[in-house]
């Protein structure tokens, strides 16, 4: 056998193992075998559903420390923003469906709540932290109302202040938050 033949055999074999590895890892990747169920006496690793206007929806908040029961002072370095206006601003939107929350980029998206006392109207949030700050202006909330006319939801001008007032609030439980985590009172 020449040496060429034994190069070209070699580089042949290694062709064919390195395709089949390749090929292997695409299809073990790719998810052909369904999801398997966590064993038992285990949680999923995913954040749970809830479905909004017919879409499936994960909800992203995550279990990181600022959201335990424990009080913790350096939860701001788990998260992109502030914890405490984080965890703030969850607490003050808790009664609304949230269709995205993401503490890294700080955004709160609610979907649509209408109050039960006025079915006729309905409000949807989007919520910013802006820094890492426990400042009132690294907390941003825009709100959307609509009003049902004949069947249909028309957009409705809301009022700036409602925005100012729902800031105040996250503002409000944070800086109490941030009292219960320092233990300097705010029970």
């Amino acid at each position: 056998m020449s040496l060429e033949f034994k190069r070209r055999t070699c580089w042949t074999r290694n062709r064919a193992a390195l395709t089949g590895l390749a090929l292997a890892f695409l299809v073990g990747g790719c998810g052909l075998f369904g999801d398997k169920e966590p064993p038992k006496g285990t949680t999923s690793s995913l954040p749970p559903e809830s479905t909004v206007s017919g879409d499936t929806v994960r909800q992203a908040t995550p279990t990181l420390p600022a959201f335990s029961t424990e009080t913790q002072t350096n939860v701001g370095q788990h998260i992109g923003v502030n914890a405490f206006l984080w965890r703030g601003a969850l607490d003050t939107v808790s009664f609304m469906p949230l269709v995205s929350a993401d503490p890294f980029g700080g955004v709160i998206i609610t979907d649509w709540y209408a109050p039960p006392e006025t079915p006729q109207e309905r409000f949807k949030l989007n919520i910013y932290i802006l820094g890492k700050e426990l400042r009132a202006d690294t907390v941003k909330v825009t709100v959307f109302h609509q009003k049902e006319t004949n069947g249909q939801w028309q957009d409705v001008a809301s009022e700036a202040q409602t925005g100012n007032q729902l800031e105040d609030t996250i503002l409000a439980r944070a800086e109490k938050l941030r009292s219960q985590a320092l233990g300097t009172g705010g029970g």
